[in-house]
């Protein structure tokens, strides 16, 4: 019987019924319990039953299904007796005897695993047909994952035989339709993994080597893709005296020539049931939006041109608002973008460039973070901006997508974020004007006409109170230099003081005549615009207004508002809502509050000219730098129990956050990364610098995980510089050791040593112990990376002797298990396997996880070199397991990599290359020096499944990385590409 399996028509589920499965070992539950099947040839009997789609089967017909051509004499009797076996198992009904056979009947919709994975492919099949690719994918993830192991599982027969032999082929091919999804919507570095692992099972299956050749080209790994081609046409060959077929030759073709089809799926990645795919990312429009009518016919004629209409169409409609601070940019852009959202049925993008501030927004997090809104999962986000923009704009090829890119610097921060496609648009404001923008329709924003600025003015506070003091009110628009912005705050305080008229906010705004000169010169106008809403807030609202100023960093948290401002929580929540309820601030999100960039800028001359005395700014970033340190030090003591790290830290008058909940201290830390990060980088001066690369130490994760990392850099450099140039001795060699770190995890050894060698010296020249186990401990990881062994153990027992020293078990485990990688490298397999261990006790004992993981790795290392397998193995997974738990994900790629060389050295290739490719994917400690030894690793496996040219590729590509990093492991790289060892 061809195709997929047909079954019996179900009915509807009954919450007591009995359930089967066939895809794995041949079960049954009733209620969940399982039920017993008996003997193999019983359970034989009752799949022949259950996959004949509800049809009588003779006694004849189960005799040759359980013994074929040579029966036992008393084979009927042996079928009437396990059938009557499994009468009396089964729910009464189920099993009959009908015309000297016997059938299933009555079966609940659902009770066969076979009838589920139907239902579910012709799910899938339904919503691919839809272009629903990602609910398609989620339905076959699900059939799937039906089967358990070997299809009837120890069942004799020939009729199991045949059946199972079908079965597997039909998962093959759902598999295979569900991997071709994946690559239509760009997860193939993803797919990689799997598909080289599948082709090492099936290497005959000439779809699966398609497959992979495709995934690896669009991974930028051509020379690996024609590798698979080279594979597949030498086994097809000696093994079946054939070519490979014409699919796959024109695929091998197609790469040759680089043909421009292949690098991205054919069509848009559509997931029209998940909304991230169809984003609508654009702010609510103001209700009360008023005037602007030509603005709005201009831009509006402009973004109908995108849609292609009539014969002269655009490849791609842009425009660019430009005007002052204040003048209603933003608000325009959005009305004019909500008005336009039918002729953009794809989605819309928006993102503020934060361009007027001190850190404008890179486009290389702008993109991904659009890559991710449009459907791309985490780990297919290239790492490079000219990836992101490429991918992006592949990725809105043939869809219709605005993007509104708010509040831009200049052009070169826009133009990797224009889409480039017919059929997209986008609007860009700006405070300057982008004449060197191409293609772009410029638009000027003036300030509001007379008319106007009434109008929008009577909306905000009502008609009633306006016109009866028509005079005043023309008065206060004046006042305001017509400028929206200032129309809004000015309105909007007359509108929440109902004793007011108008009359006495016109006498209010008419003494300003500082602000009205200021009004109409340049930026200056801006300011002049907010001194309207800060002129009338109370005193405790203006100094949490200026104070809120101060800090850098997106945003900022109640609690940290808190400590900004030395008030309690709930203090400090009514005064940012009333600043909230003024337009000074606004909520990002609940517990969340944010300036826009322009009134930050206010806010924080307003502190420079009002705060009294003046040392109260500098008491207000302390108490913020405080809290974080104080908190993230609670952090880093959950984390690392009995490290005595946090003891050397900076003294700090304010409290953090307590937390009892591990994963609830880490989201604490992650979710602050960004503000905190700012903050450290902020004090550079004074007695806030020691406190602020203190808080570089207690969020050192940060860094080791990858995320954040560069933002972390850059906050150590500027500490380290600030540290150099003020002469403070002990705080540059701290900062020079987290330097090292951050350059370590990112495999670029000779800015760590440096750094960890001055780091050590200036710790020495301070008499600050603290940075000396961690400075020896990553100048000792470099020389073991870079072969020299004995300067590596030198320094490992400095760093080990000076933990000890300190009373710091966590930092001595440390070092006993880098100690181990030395001894493994240096053939004392023994001592590196006791050393290793005695680190795991340690940690075992602290309760650390993330450290307990470090030191199974290191485990695992040593047991890898002892060819201790299994047991390696096991450690290796525990520190897989616990990477993921502490969001370590470059710790999880470089378990995997060890994984792979386990599995290698165990001589199981398949399993070995898999884990190989998932490094690749997810990224991993070291990188290029490491990514040059899992290429290695994954070349070996290939090889040994055969796939000798993609081997190949990867060997040359790790020989290029090995030897430009210096390592030794590249003179094994060129003898297995049978090069000479001593070439350059």
């Amino acid at each position: 019987m061809d195709g997929p399996p047909r079954v019996p028509e179900q009915r509807r589920p009954d919450p007591a019924a009995l359930r089967f499965g066939v895809l794995g070992p041949v079960r049954a539950w009733r209620d969940g319990e399982p039920l017993a099947t008996g003997s193999p040839q019983q359970r034989a009997l009752l799949a022949a039953l259950l996959l004949r789609e509800g049809r009588t089967a003779t006694a004849a017909e189960l005799i040759d299904a359980l013994w074929g051509g040579e029966p036992p004499s008393q084979a009927l009797a042996a079928v009437r007796t396990y059938a009557s076996r499994l009468r009396k198992v089964l729910d009464p009904g189920v099993l009959v005897s009908e015309s000297g056979g016997y059938a299933v009947r009555g079966l609940g919709e659902g009770a066969l695993d076979v009838a589920v994975v139907q239902d579910l492919a012709a799910e899938a099949e339904k919503a691919r047909n839809a272009g629903d690719l990602g609910h398609a994918r989620d339905v076959l993830r699900r059939a799937l994952a039906l089967w358990d192991g070997e299809v009837l599982a120890g069942v004799p027969g020939p009729y199991a035989q045949g059946q199972r032999v079908r079965l597997e082929e039909w998962r093959l091919q759902l598999l295979e339709t569900r991997l071709n999804m994946d690559l239509e919507q760009g997860c193939h570095a993803e797919a990689v993994s799997e598909l080289t692992a599948l082709t090492a099972a099936h290497p005959l299956r000439e779809r699966l080597r398609e497959l992979l050749m495709l995934a690896l080209y669009r991974s930028g790994r051509q020379a690996e893709a024609l590798a698979v081609y080279a594979d597949t046409r030498r086994l097809l060959a000696d093994e079946l005296g054939v070519d490979p077929r014409p699919g796959l030759r024109e695929l091998q073709q197609r790469i040759l020539r680089a043909d421009a089809g292949l690098a991205e799926p054919p069509a848009p990645a559509a997931k029209t049931a998940a909304p991230p795919v169809r984003p609508a990312q654009l702010p609510a429009t103001v209700p009360d939006f008023t005037g602007r009518a030509s603005c709005v016919r201009e831009l509006s004629d402009v973004l109908s041109s995108a849609c292609g209409e009539g014969s002269e169409g655009r490849v791609m409609a842009v425009s660019a608002l430009a005007g002052i601070g204040g003048v209603g940019k933003t608000t325009l852009a959005v009305h004019v973008a909500h008005q336009a959202r039918a002729a953009f049925p794809d989605g819309q993008l928006y993102v503020d460039l934060q361009g007027t501030g001190p850190r404008a927004a890179e486009p290389e997090t702008v993109l991904g973070s659009f890559l991710r809104a449009l459907g791309t999962p985490d780990a297919a986000v290239p790492d490079s901006q000219e990836e992101r923009a490429a991918l992006y704009r592949s990725v809105l090829d043939g869809r219709r997508v605005l993007v509104l890119l708010d509040n831009a610097r200049d052009a070169a921060q826009v133009r990797p974020l224009l889409p480039g496609t017919d059929g997209c648009a986008a609007l860009v404001t700006s405070r300057v004007r982008m004449l060197d923008l191409a293609g772009a329709q410029l638009v000027d924003l003036d300030v509001m006409s007379p008319d106007e600025a009434l109008a929008l003015f009577t909306t905000i506070v009502g008609e009633e109170r306006v016109a009866s003091e028509r005079e005043a009110a023309l008065d206060v628009v004046g006042a305001c230099g017509f400028l929206p912005l200032a129309l809004r705050i000015a309105a909007s305080r007359l509108a929440a003081r109902r004793t007011w008229t108008v009359s006495v906010l016109a006498a209010k705004l008419a003494d300003e005549r500082r602000r009205l000169d200021e009004l109409q010169v340049g930026d200056l106008a801006v300011k002049a615009t907010f001194e309207l809403g800060y002129g009338q807030l109370e005193p405790a609202q203006a100094r949490a207004f200026r104070l809120l100023g101060l800090a850098d960093g997106p945003d900022i948290s109640l609690a940290a508002a808190a400590a900004v401002l030395d008030l309690s929580a709930e203090q400090t929540e009514d005064l940012l809502e009333s600043l909230v309820d003024t337009s000074l601030l606004e909520s990002a999100a609940p517990g969340r509050y944010r300036f826009h960039d322009l009134v930050r800028l206010y806010a924080r001359a307003c502190a420079e000219r009002d705060e009294h005395p003046p040392s109260e700014r500098g008491a207000a970033l302390s108490r913020l730098l405080d809290f974080y340190l104080a908190t993230a030090a609670g952090v880093y003591a959950i984390e690392r129990p009995g490290d005595r790290t946090v003891a050397h830290f900076a003294p700090t008058s304010y409290e953090g956050l307590a937390f009892e909940d591990r994963g609830e201290a880490l989201d604490w830390l992650f979710t602050e990364a960004q503000c905190l990060l700012a903050c450290a980088q902020q004090q550079t001066a004074g007695s806030g610098l020691r406190r602020a690369v203190d808080l570089l130490w207690a969020t050192k994760d940060l860094a080791e995980s990858g995320a954040n990392a560069k933002q972390y850099e850059t906050a150590a450099t500027t500490l380290r510089d600030a540290a150099r140039a003020t002469a403070d001795v002990r705080a540059e060699g701290r900062a020079r050791t987290a330097l090292s770190n951050v350059h370590l995890a990112a495999g670029q050894y000779a800015k760590a040593d440096e750094e960890a060698s001055r780091a050590l010296d200036l710790a020495a020249e301070a008499s600050d112990a603290a940075p000396v186990g961690w400075a020896a401990t990553d100048r000792g990881i470099i020389a073991l990376s870079q072969g020299r062994h004995e300067e590596a153990e030198e320094l490992l027992t400095i760093a080990r002797d000076g933990y000890r020293a300190d009373g710091n078990r966590p930092g001595e485990a440390s070092a006993l298990c880098n100690l181990s990688r030395l001894h493994e490298r240096m053939d004392r397999t023994h001592s590196a396997i006791t050393l290793a261990q005695q680190g795991v006790e340690i940690f075992r004992q602290l309760g650390l996880t993330l450290r307990l993981a470090n030191a199974r790795y290191a485990l695992g290392v040593a047991l890898l070199r002892a060819q201790q397998h299994a047991e390696g193995l096991r450690q290796m997974s525990d520190a897989l397991v616990m990477f993921g738990n502490n969001r370590q994900r470059l710790w999880e790629g470089t378990a995997h990599f060890r994984i792979a060389q386990l599995h290698l050295a165990a001589r199981r290739p398949a399993p070995a290359a898999q884990h190989a490719e998932q490094a690749l994917a997810i990224g991993f400690i070291g990188g290029d020096l490491i990514r040059g030894s899992v290429l290695n690793t994954l070349g070996q496996s290939l090889d040994a499944l055969g796939q000798t040219d993609r081997a190949r590729a990867c060997w040359h590509e790790a020989l290029t990385l090995l030897e430009h990093a210096g390592a030794p492991e590249a003179s094994e790289v060129r003898r297995l590409l049978r090069l000479p060892v001593d070439a350059a």
